[in-house]
């Protein structure tokens, strides 16, 4: 018996690490095998001082972000004190090392980028979906558009630069790989995270068309 699955997927993810916070973006379409959601939520708040950006198979990404947001708030709870970035990152990384694992129709490969700020300053991780980690020092970009971005981010990225030049950065990242990946497109949003939390400086549709 034949099953019409459709999977959403497909996505661009950044992430920037700059002297005064950590600068999020993603673009908006959800893919599967044709554009079927203009307007996907990529970036996703799982604190007030802790984001973020998912990449792969829609619905388990969202399944695990619910389950982050409950995990953190009740382990705060139980400990009274507030889960550092790192903590939460060994956490949803743990998640991703069983989601894959877990035998399933549909394989669920989904990775994230987590920032956030905490008392020993702001931080990026790269969660693969593998449930590997990597602390990002500059940037890094996921999913199916990243190969495009990643030159973008590679040409124009320096050390030491502002929120305000991040975002600048990250729209130009996101918008070569709408240009470029059919996977890719729809809109850009951009948020900021740092010791005072989180802002959305960036959220705009847009109506790039589809390279033939």
């Amino acid at each position: 018996m034949e099953h019409d699955l459709k999977v959403q997927k497909g996505t661009t993810t950044i992430g920037i690490v700059c002297k005064d916070g950590i600068v999020l973006a993603a673009d908006k379409r959800a893919t599967a095998g044709f554009v079927v959601n203009k307007h996907t939520q990529k970036i996703h708040k799982i604190t007030d001082s802790m984001a973020v950006t998912m990449a792969g198979l829609v619905s388990d990404a969202q399944l695990l972000v619910k389950l982050i947001r409950a995990e953190i708030k009740l382990k705060d709870l139980q400990t009274l004190r507030t889960s550092s970035v790192k903590e939460t990152a060994n956490l949803l990384a743990g998640m991703l090392y069983s989601n894959l694992r877990r035998p399933s129709m549909v394989p669920g490969i989904v990775a994230f980028l987590l920032a956030g700020s905490d008392k020993d300053g702001n931080h990026l991780y790269d969660l693969g979906i593998d449930g590997s980690i990597t602390e990002i020092e500059d940037y890094v970009s996921d999913g199916s558009g990243s190969i495009f971005a990643i030159g973008a981010l590679e040409a124009n990225f320096k050390k030491g630069l502002s929120v305000e030049e991040g975002i600048k950065l990250a729209v130009k990242a996101i918008t070569v790989a709408l240009q470029r990946d059919t996977a890719t497109g729809n809109g850009i949003d951009v948020w900021v995270l740092d010791e005072k939390g989180i802002k959305v400086a960036v959220q705009k549709d847009l109506n790039i068309p589809i390279p033939a």
